[in-house]
């Protein structure tokens, strides 16, 4: 591109278009036809109404890095994107619209209820995929897919049919987790864990015939008036006898038995406990096997129903629960109360809290799909970063409970079974096609009224996206995919169980590296959520610092097994990393692409002695920074190379290599040439390997380089490789010497106030002999550098300066008699000594005292020790610098 690089770097006017002309030329879409090996990456595909937040911006950020590096290296790189139908979130949002037109789903009906569903997800769906776009994403947009499309949908209910004719799926009556708000069940990962404060009761239950009572504790004591039985211990001698006996259940006129199950445990509690088969997962398996009746006293929305008494009818559970402890109390059956922090779940949609609840549900049978998948994992085929939370995906599968499939909305996958309504028939069909009347008998079908589960589309998507049943070319190239980039909120809703759909339908593991990141988080270490206001808009970021801004901070502050922490509430300093890397880029950009004009030469062409010691060490660094960069992109260690490369770009070039060849690109040395050559080599190096990180501003600079096709894009320009056998040691140990030289004299120089504008005389003395080459090759960048007018190799002068001794012993030294006034540098010096002696004999003092170092905490007595030897050592250093100066006393 031959237009010129504004003075200031404005993202606003060039990430747009540029965006769109990647799009145009093509450069993310990738078909199984092209050369060199796959390497895909499936998004995890955003609720089709969401809008972009910050955890959606790392995790696609650090998506698009892996894709782009990938890319460069020629490989056949994929990204797939897609949306998820999102059952619950979506059917709650249009449920919400209906509400303030004061209708309900019920009242509108199914059909019309998902056509309105459906418009509304025409209308405002995908919205977060265009703003992806703004993030710099580089995904193949031909292949987005939508978790209902038709052929999404045809793979879901393949999947279905075949795992029940493989005895996988079934359908019972157990206890599920019922969200009273959402009206429908939610699997057990769904019923998301909280602690809260909570009480136990303690309820008397008196025996049958008055000879005193049983006490049992629970957290749920509007439960009771569902129990149909009371357990202990079998071999608990306090009940021995009292099994097979009977208790009157208070407030109701029920007698309910007492049972011996090994399930209870005779220490937690009086070791008896109440059984309510219809809403605790437990007492249903108690109430199984001693053939207790399960009676279920809520409605669906968790209101008391006609099975309680009539003056429980119709209250909220919360209520009820209030009714039946004041009764017990009344009743004097109320033993105790106390106080008790406990785990709830809670829906985790609605953060209502769940129901245990006796229903008819769908049920997949997880542990025959859980055990090649943990040995999938066991046997190396899988590999998890950060590693430990491979030990919590092997722990889930150790675990497993069956998932409940089924949900009692109406937004999403229609659950394939038909029952037959014609009288004397039961026929049940499964089938991948609908029916339209029962094979059995010929008569009406109605089809289930349930959807599957959400997950049970999105488990699919590594191979239902590439367009499996069907075996696609799509398929057979780009299954399994690579690598897997995804919160750890969602190991068990998503990836474990993508790793068994994928081994139970392909034989194959889905990916082979699963990359689970950390957590935005506020100053506070709180997640950013809606709720607690704290969240981060990234299109607001992008808006004001441009998306190359806020992908550099968060890769560079996002180290594998760590949480990103910002400051919602000043953003110019949550992405100052970003903004202030940008600005020194395009600066770096701006000035070097100015003297390119001149005209470059090909490093090849440049005969190696003309090359400076600079012009050598500069190489050598950058050979070193493509092995740290590229090595730390293959192990994800993503923050690691962006670090790599910044202190390349700020440091190495922008603040030692540009300041040494000044003199040669303004003509006042020769060697221009040279200069611009291995310049115009190194920056095209650098960002190359900078632009999977920053991709806009690493383009705009790189398409201006001399020597380009119009139409050249740095996302297919190839990943650069350190030069074959060039290991240049020896500039990078005697370019290491100038800078400690000139970084000692400035040292120097801010040490004693030397004023800005000044120039120092400097001795080196027992300078090495890498010093001397050093000095020899660019004693007129150290004199440059440092502000130095004389610069000595010999013996340190007798009168008074600054020394500082470098690390292979050479010694620099600045004498400072003209240029600060001695006596008034001492005085400060004397004065500065003198108040931190009087601060170390006070802390001597206060540590000495037995009363405080007995008495205080171990923790305070340690700060104030810290604070004792930090006052030592800086009184030593100020009396150093006094002798330097040769202070009297």
């Amino acid at each position: 591109m031959s237009e010129p690089l504004a003075p200031q770097y404005d993202p606003k006017t060039i990430e747009a278009p540029l965006y769109q002309w990647w799009q145009d030329q093509g450069v993310f879409s990738v078909s199984p036809d092209d050369p060199g090996e796959p390497y895909v990456i499936q998004i995890p595909p955003p609720n089709v109404t969401a809008v972009l937040h910050a955890g959606h911006g790392l995790n696609n950020t650090l998506q698009d890095v892996l894709i782009r590096f990938e890319r460069m290296r020629g490989r056949k790189a994929l990204w797939v994107p897609g949306t998820d139908h999102a059952g619950i979130a979506t059917q709650n949002v249009v449920e919400k619209l209906l509400a303030k037109e004061g209708l309900t789903r019920f009242d509108v009906g199914r059909d019309a209820f998902v056509e309105r569903v459906q418009r509304f997800v025409d209308e405002t769906g995908g919205q977060i995929l265009d703003q992806l776009k703004a993030l710099g994403a580089s995904c193949d947009w031909s292949r987005t897919y939508f978790t209902l499309d038709p052929g999404l949908s045809r793979a879901v209910r393949e999947v279905f049919v075949t795992l029940h004719e493989r005895g996988l799926i079934y359908r019972g009556k157990y206890i599920i987790n019922w969200c009273p708000r959402c009206l429908t069940a939610l699997s057990n990962e769904e019923a998301e864990k909280s602690e809260v404060d909570g009480r136990i009761w303690h309820l008397r239950y008196p025996r049958e015939h008055g000879q005193g009572f049983v006490t049992v504790a629970t957290t749920r004591p509007e439960t009771m008036l569902g129990d149909s039985g009371v357990a202990v211990h079998p071999e608990d001698p306090r009940y021995q006898s009292l099994i097979g006996t009977m208790l009157r259940l208070p407030l109701t006129d029920r007698l309910i038995p007492i049972v011996g199950d090994d399930a209870v445990e005779m220490d937690f509690g009086s070791g008896a406990v109440k059984v309510t088969p219809a809403h605790d997962p437990t007492d249903f398996e108690i109430g199984k096997r001693h053939g207790l009746a399960s009676i279920n006293v809520m409605t669906d929305d968790a209101r008391m129903n006609e099975e309680v008494p009539d003056r429980f009818r119709g209250l909220d559970r919360f209520d009820a629960r209030k009714a039946v402890v004041a009764e017990f109390e009344s009743l004097g059956l109320l033993e105790k109360v106390e106080q008790h922090r406990h785990a709830v779940g809670h829906c985790y949609r609605c953060q209502t809290v769940v129901e245990p609840r006796l229903s008819d549900q769908w049920f997949v049978k997880m542990q025959p799909l859980a055990t090649p998948a943990l040995a999938a994992y066991r046997d190396g085929r899988i590999a998890f970063l950060p590693e430990r939370q491979g030990d919590n995906y092997a722990m889930w599968l150790e675990n497993i409970r069956d998932w409940c499939i089924s949900r009692q909305l109406w937004w999403g996958h229609r659950i394939p079974v038909w029952y037959c309504e014609a009288e004397g028939c039961s026929q049940t069909t499964v089938s991948r096609t609908d029916v339209t009347a029962c094979p059995a008998c010929g008569g009406t079908v109605r089809q289930d009224d349930d959807v599957l589960d959400t997950w049970f589309s999105s488990w699919l998507v590594p191979f239902s996206s590439l367009g499996w049943p069907e075996e696609t070319d799509d398929l057979r190239a780009f299954y399994p995919s690579s690598t897997l980039v995804t919160a750890p909120e969602i190991l068990f809703f998503w990836v474990a169980r993508m790793i068994m759909a994928g081994l139970e339908f392909r034989g194959e593991v889905p990916f082979t590296t699963v990359y689970l990141h950390g957590t935005v988080r506020d100053t506070q270490h709180r997640k950013m959520s809606k709720s607690l206001g704290n969240g981060i808009d990234p299109l607001e970021v992008i808006d004001r610092f441009g998306a190359d801004a806020l992908r550099y901070t968060m890769v560079s502050g996002m180290a594998v097994g760590t949480d990103l922490i910002l400051d919602p509430a000043d953003l110019d300093i949550s992405f100052a990393p970003g903004r202030n890397f940008a600005n020194k880029l395009w600066n770096i950009g701006r000035f070097l692409l100015g003297h390119f004009e001149a005209g470059v030469q090909p490093l090849a062409d440049i005969p190696e002695a003309e090359l400076t010691l600079a012009d050598r060490w500069i190489l050598a660094r950058a050979d070193a920074t493509i092995r740290e960069a590229t090595q730390q992109y293959e192990r994800h260690r993503l923050n690691d190379a962006a670090a790599a490369v910044y202190h390349f770009l700020w440091s190495d070039l922008a603040d030692w290599y540009l300041e040494q060849i000044k003199p040669r690109l303004y003509g006042t040395v020769p060697g221009d040439h040279v200069a611009r050559a291995v310049a115009a080599h190194v920056l095209d190096m650098a960002l190359l390997l900078l632009h999977p990180v920053m991709p806009f501003i690493t383009e705009t600079l790189w398409q201006r380089l001399p020597g380009l096709a119009a139409d050249a894009s740095i996302t297919r320009a190839p990943w650069p490789t350190a030069a074959a056998g060039r290991s240049d040691d020896a500039a990078l140990e005697e370019f290491g010497a100038v800078q400690a030289i000139v970084g000692a004299v400035r040292v120097l120089r801010a040490e004693y106030g030397v004023a800005p504008g000044a120039t120092v005389s400097v001795t080196i003395s027992d300078a090495s002999d890498v010093a001397r080459r050093a000095i020899a090759a660019e004693g007129d960048t150290i004199r440059r550098l440092a502000k130095i007018e004389t610069l000595t190799l010999g013996d340190a002068p007798d009168e008074a300066g600054g020394t500082i001794i470098l690390e292979d012993r050479t010694t620099v030294t600045v004498p400072l008699g003209d240029l600060v006034d001695l006596e008034k540098e001492c005085a400060r010096l004397g004065a500065e000594a003198d108040k931190l002696d009087g601060l170390v004999s006070a802390q001597e003092a206060k540590l000495g005292n037995a009363q405080f170092t007995e008495r205080a905490p171990t923790a305070i007595v340690e700060k104030e020790r810290e604070k004792l030897t930090s006052w030592r050592a800086q009184a030593e250093t100020l009396r150093a610098k006094r002798t330097a100066l040769g202070c009297a006393g």
